[in-house]
Formats: C-alpha cells, structure tokens, sequence
C-alpha cells in the first residue's frame, strides 16, 4: 500500500521513513501558518481591492514562495501521523467558535470534513478522547467527534456523516492487512475489488472538494445528500469485513506462525503417521480451528450467506454479489484448470480439492493403485462418494465454534456444494488419463473471464468436464485396456464358468493340496495351474490367463467370514474390516488359532490376479478379495463333490456288491449309502444354485450394463454392486446361515476322508461274519455312522430352516434354494 494512505499506521508496520511527533508538529504547524497568512493577504486583497504584496512579505512563509501549489492545495496537509496533534490550538480557537455565524461554521465545518472522511484528524472534528493507535484494533475503524459547541442543526447532519470516516479507515486496513498473498488469491482478489471501490469514493471526495472550492452555494446538506447512498454502501462492506475479521481469532492462521517445517508436516500428514497425527489432534484440541485464516473457499461462502440474507436488499444483493464473483475469480480459475486439465495449482490451499503428494506407489505395501488414486486426490471437507471414512478425515480441521463452517479451504462454497464430488472426479479421471501417458485438452468455446459462481454457464462448463472425463477414461478402459476380456477371465477362472480346468488341477495337485499350507509349494502348485488352464485354448481372456497367481491364506474361509459378519454386518465395504487393513487385522487375530491347527492346501488355496493400472481401478484389491471369497467357497464346494463322488467310486468295489451279507451289515451299508447320497445331493443342489441361479443371472445383467455404461463411476458401481449381490445371494454375509453351511460343509468333507476306513470297517465284518464269534464291531460301526447323521441331519434342518427364513423376509433370491432342499428332508 502507498506510504501516505490517509489513515494511522498500526505498530509494527511503520515505516521507517515516518515522521516522529516533534518534527509531525513542526510541519503541520508551518503548513497552517502558510495557510493561515495565504487567507489573510487574500481577504485583504479582496477588501482593498489591491495587488499582491511582494515576494519577500512578512507575511509569507518564506520557504514555500517558490510552491504555490504546494501551499494553495487542499490536501497539503494530509500526512499520516503514528499520534495525535497536539490538542493546545485547537482548544484555543473552540472558545470563539460559537460566535462565529451559522455560513462560517458550516464552511469550516465543511473543511474539516473533506479531511475526515480521508481518516485525517481535523480542526474542529477530532479522534475520539478513547482513541489510540497503538492499542486499537484498526479493522473497528476510527472514531470521531465534533466540537460540541457545534450548531445542533449542523452537529446532527455531521454526526450522520462521520461514520463513513469509520468505515473507510476500517476498510483501508483491512485491505492492507489482507492484501497479503500468505492469505490466499481469493483474498487478494478481494482486497483488489475493494480498492476498487474505494477509488470510486476518493474520486466522490474529490469531486464534493471541488464543488467546496468553487461553488459559493455547496451546503452541508448538499453534501450530505451526495454521500448518503454510499454511507450505505461503505456500511454493507464494513460489516462484511468485521464478520471476516471475527470468524478467526487475532493470531491469524497459526500455520504461518508456526516455526516447524510445513513440508515435513504435510509429509507426516499423507502418510499417517503417528507422531504427527497425534499432534494435530492436540493442536485442534487447544485452538480449535479459530486459529486457521479465513481464506478461500470460506471467504465465499461469507459472501454468499451475506448475499442470501439481504436478499431484501437491492444495493446489498449487487453490492455482495459483486464481490463475489471478483473474489471468486481465483477460485473459478483453479477449478477450471483441475477439471480441463487435471493440474491442481493451490498453493494457499484454497480449493476444495487437495493433493497428498506424499502418497506415491512406493509407501503402499503392494501395488494397490486403486488406494493410491483414492488418497492421493480427495475433498478437503473429507466427504466420499459412500460413507464417511475416518480415513479420509484424518486430514480435516474442526468446525469454527460460533459459524460451525470448516474452516479456509475446507469450506465449500454452498453454490459449489452440490458439485463438489463431480468436481473431484472430474479431475481425478484427466489424471488417470494422464497417468498412462495419454495428453488430453479439452477446447472450449467459452472464455475463462465470463464464467462466474452465479452464472448458470459455469456449471454447464463443470458437467461438460466431467462428462468429457468420463467418456475419455471409460473409452480407455473398456476398448483400448480391454476391460470385457479381463472380466470374463474373472467369471472362468474365480467363478468356474468352465469348471473343466479345475476338475482337471484338483487331479494334477492332489498330493500337493494334501499338505499343510505352509508346506506346499507354491512353484510347483502354479505351475500345475498354468498346466490346467492352458489345455483349454479358446475365449477372447486367453491372454490374460497368465496374470492368474496362486496365493495361501492364513486364515480360515468361513472363521474368516463370520468374524467380519460378526462385526460389519457386511462385506466389502469401504468402512469394514473386509478391507486391506481389516484383513490383515483378522490374520493376525486367527493367527493363534491357525499355529495351533496346521490347515491344509486345499482350505487355504485361492487364487489371485495381477491387475495393471488403470484397469485397477475397476479391478481392485477390495473386488478381488470379494472374487476369492465368492472362488473359496466354490473351491469347497466342488473339492466336497468330487470327495464323495470318489467315495461312490470306492464303493463300486465287490466288497461292497456283495448280497450273500449279514442282516446287520446290510442295514449298516445301506444307511452308510443313504447318508452318502444325502450329502451329495446337498453339496450338487447348493453348487447348481450359487452358479446356475446366482452368478450367471447376475454376470448376464452385468454385461447388459457394461454395453450401456455412460460414466466411469456408473461402471465402478455397477462392478461393486455385482460382487455384493453375488455374496449375499450366496448366503455369505449371514452369520446364521454362515454357522449352519460351515458346520455341514465340515461334515461332509469329514465324513468323505472316511472313505478307506469305511472299506476296512466292511472287509472286516464279512470276515468276521464267517467265524463262530460273529461280528464283534457291529455295534462300534454303527455308533461311529449314527454321529455322522445325527450331526448332519442336525445341522442340515438349522440350515433349512435359516433359508426359509431369510428367504421369506430379507432375500427372496433363496426361494429357489428352498425348493431345492426340500428334496433332502432331514431324518428325524
């Protein structure tokens, strides 16, 4: 700001080159000397009808003869001052005030108060007794009085005017202090619209001087009626200023103030860590955000509530919505620059978007892109397209106490608010595009300078953005990625639409899955995998077979499975511990139970999939664990059949064709049989539903979808959408139902490694049926089968009845379930 701003300087920002009181008092007191003599030669000259005196009169000052301007201009005294003059004179000539008529009072009234409203402390108008510029907050403005002798017909006309002079020191400092980049563009651009219009007010004073100088007719009320409107205008901006003042505290934004190095801040802040999170919540805890500046997206949400509330008011409405779209400009800028190009260029954070540019690849543990694009761009209010995160708020300041709006670049403005997550995605997706090495610029016919918050083109320029991001990235997904192929290896391999492959790996790695899970090797069981899929040469996902990995997991399917319904409700959810992070914590909670009984291959085998960026992003980490689960419990399944269909095969044998038997062994083979078909049919019945009534019907509707997809984050919904449906329908986000499959699921594979045993048990009753002594085991034989079918036929009627249950109150899906298994009544 220029150094003679007509306004007192607040301390600490004098500057070095201001006048101290003795030499202030010495100027002023010859400037009003010259003054004072210049009038007096001039009344006399009137009077006398005479020159001039001579250059080297007494009268004059001698070292202004040589500037005549300097002396006769109207403003030659207008030096800012840290202090007060020195009251003395002015007191001396308030005594005979009074006496002088109503035209001379009103003249030099006048005078006085071209000086005032330029914050310049006048003659007859001075400070406030209270005031002092050194303890006075200068954003109240300063306080002036009149002479009290005053004629009370003129004081009143004063007294309504003398509150512009307030508000225009009020404005001037705020302008000085906010004027600051450190406070952001949106405040600069502020600041520069109000300079703007105080230009406009200067100019009126100007003008109301002239008239003073020329005019012999300029009255006190004629100048009152020509800076009425803008006492009302000056008025609206200084209680926008006070609200922006008060909204956050005196100390300013304490991150300026702050002597720890921002850099590392925001680097512990991106990535989590402990120390500096803990920190945070103790800063927020003491100052609240009442210590953060007002800056950005706040500034204009003020604007706007100020603009909504006087809506009332025409000169408010387009006072407010004038500034608002100059302060918006920045604010317009960046946002178009993010969703035409990607760039995000806050450097103030002002924006409602934020970048951790922290988060890189290499501080994730593996390569979850999808994790790394959804922390690496994200809202500053803290806000996703699903639930709250508390992830994701981490990073966001508390509410301000009196307003309860999130304080700087936190705030969205409310025009903006329904717009915020297409904003977010809009540029996210360019820089997706960005990522793979692909250039994209969008034309547009429409000029940066027309756009404002309040103009409807604005937010057709954001929805053509996003959609034009959109388009461009599911373009690259779906045709040049190769998005289909990818899925339908998905559906073969994890959903066993062609089961022939796995028939035939169950058969090559059947010593292999015999072993404990930490004993098998995972080499060789890959290789065998390669082996079974590559017999089977046909499809558009051949190429894509190869990504398919072989992985171990540590903990059970279904322990796994109930822990997480247990504490969830759901699965796959970003919030739940069926995330990266909620797995890992489960490993390590089974990890106890798991050390204590080795679990074989064959129930930790499941299969993994490496997925490159983008196609990640649809591919992630959170649907692939939804594809192994949806692929363990298929696994189960067919490893359960094809058990007991070899049980049926091992049965085939003389030992057990023979008819010459003993009454007992008969009956103890025929339950033996009955119990094995039961548990055949049941295993068939519920492997027919899950893939002929649940994942083909709804692979079907996702491919309807897929050919009229529009959007990248319809495709990402309907992908997620497809996975969660699949698992409920499959009965595996019910705890009840979770309980009951497990338990038979464990009787059936248990009762099938029984196969031998059973042939040993047979061979030895027919021998012992030939001696004298008889069969001796019957009665342990018998009793070893009734535990068997006691526990089925236990568990299968809880199971039964849970999906008769469900199926008539939360998931009609199960109706054809029911009628499947009524054909296995349990036995009473």
């Amino acid at each position: 700001m220029d150094p003679f701003t007509p306004r007192p300087r607040i301390i600490g920002r004098k500057n070095n080159l201001s006048l101290s009181t003795k030499e202030y008092a010495k100027v002023t007191g010859t400037i009003a000397s010259a003054r004072r003599n210049r009038h007096r030669l001039e009344g006399e000259e009137q009077i006398n009808g005479r020159a001039s005196p001579p250059a080297d009169s007494r009268w004059r000052e001698p070292s202004f003869i040589s500037e005549e301007s300097f002396v006769r201009a109207p403003l030659n005294s207008r030096i800012v001052s840290g202090t007060t003059a020195p009251k003395s004179k002015g007191k001396a000539r308030e005594e005979p005030f009074d006496s002088f008529p109503l035209e001379v009072q009103e003249a030099m009234i006048l005078e006085d108060l071209l000086f005032v409203l330029m914050g310049i402390e006048g003659t007859y108008i001075t400070y406030h007794e209270d005031y002092s510029p050194e303890d006075d907050d200068a954003l109240r403005g300063i306080q002036f009085v009149v002479l009290k002798r005053l004629d009370p017909s003129l004081r009143d006309l004063v007294e309504k005017i003398l509150p512009l002079a307030t508000y225009y020191t009020a404005i001037s400092s705020f302008i000085e202090l906010r004027c600051h980049l450190d406070l952001g563009r949106v405040n600069h651009a502020l600041c520069a619209a109000l300079r703007d219009m105080l230009k406009d007010y200067q100019t009126l004073l100007s003008q109301l001087e002239h008239a003073f100088n020329t005019s012999p007719h300029f009255t006190l009320q004629k100048f009152w009626f020509y800076v009425h409107p803008t006492i009302h205008t000056l008025s609206l901006i200084y209680q926008l200023i006070t609200e922006l003042a008060s909204t956050e505290s005196p100390g300013g934004d304490s991150s300026l103030s702050s002597g720890e190095d921002l850099e590392d801040a925001a680097r512990n802040e991106a990535l989590g860590l402990g120390g500096a999170k803990l920190k945070a919540v103790l800063s927020e805890i003491e100052a609240g955000a009442d210590g953060i500046a007002v800056k950005g997206g706040e500034v204009l949400s003020i604007l706007h509530t100020r603009m909504q509330y006087t809506a009332g008011d025409p000169a408010a409405r387009a006072l407010y919505g004038t500034l608002l779209r100059a302060a918006g400009r920045p604010y317009v800028e960046m946002l178009q620059q993010w969703t035409r190009t990607g760039t995000l260029t806050d450097p103030y954070e002002e924006f409602c978007v934020k970048e951790s540019r922290f988060i890189n690849r290499g501080t994730l543990e593996m390569d979850y892109t999808d994790e790394y694009w959804e922390r690496r761009y994200t809202l500053r209010d803290g806000s996703t397209l699903g639930a709250l995160n508390k992830r994701h708020q981490a990073g966001v300041p508390p509410p301000r106490t009196g307003s309860g709006r999130l304080p700087g670049g936190a705030c969205i403005p409310p025009l903006l608010e329904s717009w915020k997550h297409k904003v977010l995605l809009a540029g996210k997706y360019l820089n997706v595009i960005r990522e793979c090495g692909i250039e994209v610029r969008k034309v547009t016919n429409l000029r940066d300078d027309d756009l404002a918050m309040d103009d409807e083109r604005f937010y057709k320029f954001i929805e053509d953005d996003y959609s034009h991001a959109n388009r461009t990235l599911l373009q690259l997904l779906l045709r040049d990625q190769g998005l289909v192929p990818r899925l339908n290896c998905l559906k073969r391999c994890f959903f066993l639409s062609h089961s022939s492959y796995l028939t035939h790996f169950l058969d090559l790695a059947h010593t292999e899955l015999r072993k404990t899970a930490k004993a098998a090797s995972l080499v060789k069981l890959q290789s065998l995998l390669d082996l079974a899929l590559g017999a089977d040469a046909h499809g558009d996902d051949v190429p894509f077979r190869e990504d398919v990995r072989i992985a171990m997991a540590t903990t059970g399917l279904y322990e796994w499975l109930l822990r997480i319904v247990n504490v969830s409700g759901v699965i796959g959810d970003e919030g739940d511990p069926a995330g990266d992070g909620g797995h890992d914590e489960h490993h390590k909670k089974g990890k106890e139970k798991d050390e204590k009984k080795p679990m074989l291959a064959i129930d930790a085998l499941q299969l993994d999939l490496n997925v490159k960026f983008p196609l990640s992003l649809v591919i992630s980490r959170k649907t692939i664990l939804r594809y192994q689960l949806l692929f363990r419990f298929l696994l189960h399944l067919k490893h359960v059949e094809q058990a007991l269909s070899a049980m049926w095969l091992e049965q085939q044998g003389p030992v057990w064709r023979r008819t010459d038997v003993p009454p007992e062994f008969a009956i103890w083979r025929l339950r033996l049989f009955v119990l094995r078909a039961r548990m055949l049919a049941w295993v068939q019945q519920i492997l027919a539903f899950v893939t002929h009534e649940v994942l083909e019907p709804n692979w079907r509707s996702l491919e309807a979808k897929l050919s009229k997809v529009t959007t990248v984050d319809q495709l990402l919904r309907d992908h997620v959408d497809f996975l969660d449906t699949c698992m409920k329908e499959c009965m595996l986000t019910s705890s009840k139902l979770l309980n009951a499959f497990s338990k038979l699921i464990v009787t059936c594979s248990t009762f099938a490694l029984y196969t031998s045993s059973f042939t040993k048990d047979a061979n030895k009753a027919l021998v012992a049926s030939e001696t004298p002594d008889g069969d001796a085991g019957a009665k342990k034989r018998s009793d070893f089968l009734v535990r068997f079918e006691t526990n089925f036929n236990h568990w299968l009627r809880i199971h039964v009845n849970c999906v008769q249950f469900y199926a008539s109150s939360e998931n009609v899906s199960l109706l054809p379930l029911v009628v499947r298994l009524n054909s296995i009544k349990p036995t009473t």
